[in-house]
């Protein structure tokens, strides 16, 4: 049995409207509580948050959508819908691969199509290959979703359970690129499957296999996009948490809590003060513990995943060969990864995400106008460059970023930018999240589970925490969850309404499906 938090819980002060706050406001409001959520932003959304420039809708945080039925179980707490909220565009591919040797290959999630790329792309023998991963990494998510995903830990002993034989007997606690390369022979192959790590902030070849649940998600269960950007998803989360009764407090930054013992008795802003029976904290962990006054102590100090610079670029052209997504790798891997965890170099041969969200939603830019959206990993400012480095270092690293994608065929991209922002390690330092990174606490075993830092704080008897930094970890469908197991914390588990399927639409190329094909095992 999870524990709850002691006392009365009638009126629930949430702060932060990200995605995990809004996940908890609803769940809290479809338990009967009142809701009050205060955020320190003009709007909702946290890091998945919007910036309007020169006629460009650009999305600030998360590109990748995948487990929309996670999202829909905060709607259904109220009894809305995903579907009636927000149009959801199944991506299809939905990514695409480049490699250094100029070979492509399309990350499908159906399985017939993605066996016959696979062997198109490399042989028969990784196709049947594939098959038999899909089939693992399928086992692994229904291992691993009531059990690890969506649960809390009060003890290392909560893991004491058949579930964790389970996982054992599919691998779970070996490692993630070792049981991949079981399956598929092709190097290039294994990328696509466990570039993923890089989320967790763990080098495929030592992190837990049980973190390639994280690609079932997006090679499995589908990655999607919400029409009008990522944005709407937090956006129509907060339309919706206000239709049910929820109080929203924009542009008010938290400065204290006030307490009476182990309690929270009330929310002060810089010009308001919210009494309340709990609270949920969203911010990043250093600010959450600074406000709560006290830190748990841990036997050794918290790593954290590496963090990123984005490039979001509104251009006067586009290049037909990106994707909505893809993955542009360079010829190094593991020294990428070495340089990221290890000797807090920049990547000497970068991998990058390219995002281009105008190929799904062209309203998302002027007439004729695209958006590209440049995501290239860097350490974090406990191993790397500090947040007062990247003043000097951003306008270098950026010219050098434009250099290497002219080099990999992005001819003029340069000189096609009309508006821009850059993102760097300095930035999210300055919005408060430690060592400079938005991927917070990496997912090391010592940082896993009931060794993550907990969603309750002793000392505090009614605060919960959720967001990325507690469980179950990094990631827009963990942060949701976060959000609903922070609710359970104050009143009990939910109980999820059945609204329906989640009807989705395709980008051209792809078959058209109804309902949550590929999503629910």
């Amino acid at each position: 049995m999870t524990r709850r938090i002691p006392g009365p819980t009638d009126h629930v002060v949430v702060v932060g409207a990200g995605l995990a706050g809004l996940s908890a406001a609803l769940h809290l409001l479809g338990a009967g509580r009142r809701v009050t959520v205060v955020e320190r932003h003009p709007g909702p959304g946290g890091r998945a948050g919007r910036l309007e420039l020169g006629g460009y809708r650009i999305d600030t945080g998360p590109t990748v959508l995948t487990m929309p039925d996670i999202a829909d179980e905060a709607f259904a707490a109220v009894g809305a819908a995903l579907r009636d909220r927000v149009e959801l565009i199944r991506l299809h591919p939905a990514y695409r691969a480049r490699f250094a040797d100029g070979s492509t290959l399309d990350v499908h999630t159906d399985p017939a199509a993605m066996e016959a790329e696979i062997e198109r792309f490399a042989t028969r023998t990784d196709a049947v290959g594939y098959r038999r991963l899909r089939h693992w990494l399928h086992a692994l998510y229904r291992a691993e979703r009531g059990r690890f995903l969506d649960a809390d830990f009060d003890s290392p002993l909560s893991l004491l359970t058949p579930g964790l034989l389970r996982l054992a007997a599919l691998g779970g606690f070996g490692r993630w690129e070792a049981r991949v390369a079981r399956h598929l022979r092709d190097e290039r192959l294994r990328r696509v499957f466990t570039f993923q790590a890089l989320y967790a902030g763990v080098p495929p070849e030592r992190a837990l296999a049980a973190y390639a649940v994280i690609a079932y998600m997006d090679t499995v269960a589908g990655v999607y996009f919400p029409r009008g950007g990522m944005h709407a998803l937090p956006r129509a989360m907060a339309d919706t948490a206000a239709e049910a009764g929820a109080e929203f407090h924009y542009g008010q930054r938290v400065t204290r809590l006030e307490r009476s013992g182990e309690r929270v008795t009330a929310v002060v802003t810089d010009d308001r003060r919210i009494s309340c029976d709990a609270v949920v904290l969203t911010p990043d962990l250093p600010v959450t513990y600074r406000l709560l006054g006290r830190a748990p102590r841990r036997p050794a100090r918290l790593r954290h995943a590496p963090s990123a610079v984005v490039l979001h670029a509104g251009c006067d052209r586009t290049w037909p060969e990106l994707a909505h997504h893809t993955l542009s790798f360079g010829h190094a891997w593991r020294r990428t990864f070495r340089q990221l965890t290890k000797t807090g170099e920049l990547m000497s041969d970068p991998s990058l995400l390219i995002t281009r969200p105008t190929a799904t939603d062209p309203g998302l830019a002027p007439p004729g106008r695209h958006l590209h959206y440049v995501l290239a990993p860097c350490p974090n400012t406990d191993i790397g460059p500090r947040a007062a480095d990247w003043s000097a270092l951003a306008p270098r690293y950026r010219d050098s970023l434009l250099r290497e994608l002219e080099r990999r065929g992005l001819t003029g991209i340069a000189s096609a930018i009309e508006e821009e922002c850059l993102v760097t390690p300095a930035d999210w330092t300055a919005y408060g999240h430690a060592a400079g990174t938005p991927f917070s606490a990496a997912h090391t075993f010592a940082q896993t589970g009931p060794f993550r830092p907990r969603n309750l704080v002793s000392g505090t008897a009614n605060a919960v925490l959720a967001g990325c930094g507690t469980t179950p970890g990094v990631g827009v469908p963990p942060v949701l969850l976060s959000g609903k197991l922070a609710a359970a914390r104050i009143a009990g588990p939910a109980r999820t309404r059945v609204t329906g399927p989640i009807r989705t639409r395709v980008t051209p190329g792809g078959t058209a499906r109804r309902g949550a094909e590929g999503v629910r095992p």
